[in-house]
């Protein structure tokens, strides 16, 4: 359950990262991570806390909520 929950957030961010034509790096650079573990973000790989999501909503410039809308 909380691998399924981890695996559609990592793809709401790599989906709302491409729409914004951003790289990977780009997102990870403006949250002070590096790349690859920004890619361990979006592969669901790692467990991160909140504050980090926090960061990774203000790089992509959208409301926190909306990462977790699978509607989308």
């Amino acid at each position: 359950m909380v691998l399924n929950f981890r695996k559609n957030l990592g793809n709401k961010i790599k989906q709302i990262r491409e729409s914004k034509n951003l790289s990977r790096e780009d997102v990870a650079f403006a949250c002070d991570f590096s790349g690859s573990y920004m890619g361990m973000i979006e592969r669901a790989e790692y467990d991160f806390k909140i504050s980090k999501l926090f960061k990774i909503a203000k790089a992509l410039n959208v409301d926190i909520k909306e990462l977790f809308d699978n509607d989308k």
